[in-house]
């Protein structure tokens, strides 16, 4: 993959929490040294569960490039950019929705998904249902060989990858590449109560959390479900806060927890004070440098705006190409 160019996005449907830090964003850190990133806030696709108020996606996606930058993106190596300030993104999914059947909308396996997750928000619209039209749209405006992804979501990039050859085959050109998934390992990580970690769920520990709601948090988690009374030994195995010693405590502490825990020797309230002192020793340089950022807007923003100025330049070359290919324009 040497010298290719890899893309992703993030929803500012919220802020950012440790799942989507270990899920996405750490893997997009460690590839900024190595591939020609670039990186979107996907306002546009917000609207399909903020609909009710856009304004709370202008106020998530500083949020969310703030935890970006604070957590490691660094804007000279890779392209930080905002969706809606790129109208070519919108014009390529009307020209795509054209040729893509609904079928193969309706046979996408989050559409189904999402409406069962989120309960409080109507998501048969029209464009939750064409979304994967305008993720098309987002990846290809760039030529992207591969997409970073987990393992889960590898399937979803294939309806990308069926609608640019649908688009080649009609108009008789390679215009668009096929965009590979770059598998990425994720961690298991549930939220505090034991369900996958979701704002949707408020059960999330965020990037932007203090030291006081973190030690919080830790302390309200769920842990063995078994381990009714002090005195009874636990079982890590099943315990919902033992995969954090796995990211946030050392080895040698992770085998005391889990020795001390099966033989009830550490209760779950020591185990949680173990938890929060780690991982409040490795977030504390993240969430200081994220105030000092976030304490400036006017950097921020204009991070946002050069970087969309560079996207722009690619995405407009290729909708050109694009529409050249179709004859739709000279």
């Amino acid at each position: 993959m040497a010298g290719k160019r890899i893309l992703s996005g993030m929803q500012p449907t919220g802020p950012l929490h440790l799942g989507n830090y270990f899920g996405a964003l750490k893997n997009w850190i460690a590839l900024q040294d190595d591939y020609e990133c670039f990186y979107f806030i996907a306002d546009w696709h917000a609207l399909t569960s903020l609909y009710n108020d856009p304004s709370l996606i202008r106020k998530y996606s500083r949020e969310v490039a703030a935890d970006w930058i604070s957590s490691g993106l660094d804007p000279e190596k890779c392209t930080l950019f905002v969706q809606s300030k790129i109208p070519e993104h919108a014009e390529l999914y009307l020209i795509l929705s054209m040729i893509v059947p609904v079928p193969w909308l309706e046979r996408n396996p989050t559409y189904k998904e999402k409406q069962d997750e989120i309960k409080n928000v109507e998501l048969s619209s029209h464009g939750f249902l064409g979304y994967p039209v305008l993720q098309t749209a987002d990846v290809v405006l760039y030529k992207a060989d591969a997409v970073p992804v987990g393992i889960d979501q590898a399937p979803h990039l294939e309806i990308s990858r069926e609608i640019v050859r649908r688009f080649n085959n009609l108009y008789g050109k390679e215009v668009f590449i096929e965009p590979e998934a770059k598998i990425s390992e994720i961690p298991k990580l549930n939220g505090l109560d034991g369900r996958k970690m979701s704002k949707s769920y408020d059960n999330a520990i965020y990037l932007s959390d203090d030291e006081n709601q973190i030690g919080k948090k830790i302390r309200s988690m769920f842990t063995d479900p078994q381990r009714k009374r002090r005195e009874d030994p636990g079982d890590p195995d099943v315990c919902n806060l033992y995969p954090f010693h796995k990211i946030y405590s050392n080895g040698e502490t992770q085998k005391e927890i889990d020795r001390d825990c099966r033989t009830a020797a550490i209760g779950c309230g020591d185990c949680k004070a173990i938890l929060a002192k780690n991982m409040l020793e490795q977030m504390k340089p993240t969430m200081e440098k994220r105030r000092e950022i976030i304490a400036k807007p006017k950097e921020l923003d204009e991070i946002l705006e050069e970087g969309s100025k560079k996207a722009r330049l690619v995405a407009k070359a290729t909708l050109r190409e694009a529409k050249k290919a179709m004859r739709f324009q000279k």
